[in-house]
């Protein structure tokens, strides 16, 4: 027959993917002495480097932008590779747009049709097209992401003081 206490030591719901995957090594990093302010840019660039419309360039840009503010290198590619589905969704309308802003202008728009007959039949003006329009996004990438990250990191930085506010009341250091 169980013991009463056998009841008490019932384990806690499980917590969930968010809580787990976000919110947990960021607390973690608060842990470890990072400030409110260090890991409000953090997130905040990180979140803007995440969103670069050049596949395969998160990694070092993050690295770089870490290492030239002085911020935490693994905390910065943890949130900008977490920014990975929303620069996929917003890749495609960003080149589109930059095509039409620095070389597309005679074309309505970048299309997948346009590129295969480009490159089937003059693969330079295919180049030259994608180098545009990546030169395009990349500047409307910078228009669009510089007052996203000064917005995250002011929201962010009371929200982390707040949390690390509250971890040290628990822990009993004022």
């Amino acid at each position: 027959m169980p013991q009463p206490s056998d009841f008490s030591a019932v384990p806690p719901p499980p917590e969930g993917w968010f809580r787990r995957r976000v919110m947990a090594p960021l607390t973690g990093l608060l842990r470890q002495g990072l400030s409110p302010e260090q890991l409000a840019l953090t997130v905040a660039v990180g979140a803007g480097v995440g969103l670069v419309p050049l596949l395969g360039a998160i990694t070092t840009l993050a690295t770089l932008a870490a290492l030239r503010l002085r911020l935490n290198v693994a905390a910065m590619q943890l949130v900008s590779h977490m920014m990975t589905p929303f620069q996929l969704l917003l890749i495609v309308p960003l080149l589109r747009q930059g095509a039409r802003l620095l070389g597309n202008a005679q074309e309505k728009e970048l299309t997948l049709t346009q590129m295969r007959q480009l490159f089937a039949h003059d693969w330079r003006a295919a180049l030259h097209l994608l180098w545009r329009a990546e030169l395009g996004a990349l500047a409307l990438w910078l228009l669009g992401g510089t007052p996203l990250v000064v917005v995250l990191y002011f929201v962010l930085k009371p929200l982390f003081r707040h949390m690390a506010a509250r971890r040290a009341r628990r822990s009993g250091v004022v």
